[in-house]
């Protein structure tokens, strides 16, 4: 149970982290392509740091798996929000929306490996 809640919980630092680099790094109206490139460079240098320090306590699957797509996909979503200027308009819906991003992929993958895993039996002999 402490694993898991230490999945979700560290799903959703590396979105948080992410999403504060992104809000440093792209302005409203920068090219788009340059914010998803800028977005996703700062989520895969930010989730390998944190994977790091976090893998010893966690394990390394389940940190570094999650927040590749943490980094990589919110870094590029987060981006392209921020070049556009919609959606979080306070610092504070945007870490919101970055740890709830966090938490539904970890979830999300959470439910792949169990629908990988499959049913197990026991034959009992």
């Amino acid at each position: 149970m402490l694993f898991a809640l230490g999945d979700y919980g560290f799903g959703a630092l590396v979105g948080i982290v992410t999403t504060l680099a992104v809000r440093l790094l792209v302005e409203p109206g920068m090219d788009m392509v340059v914010a998803m490139l800028l977005g996703m460079a700062a989520g895969m240098v930010l989730h390998l740091i944190l994977g790091f320090l976090a893998a010893p306590l966690l394990g390394m699957f389940q940190t570094m798996i999650p927040a590749a797509f943490i980094g990589m996909y919110g870094g590029m979503l987060f981006g392209m929000r921020d070049s556009m200027n919609a959606g979080s308009t306070t610092l504070g819906a945007a870490v919101l929306v970055g740890a709830a991003f966090g938490v539904l992929v970890v979830l999300a993958l959470k439910v792949y490996d169990a629908a990988l895993r499959g049913v197990a039996f026991d034959a009992g002999r």
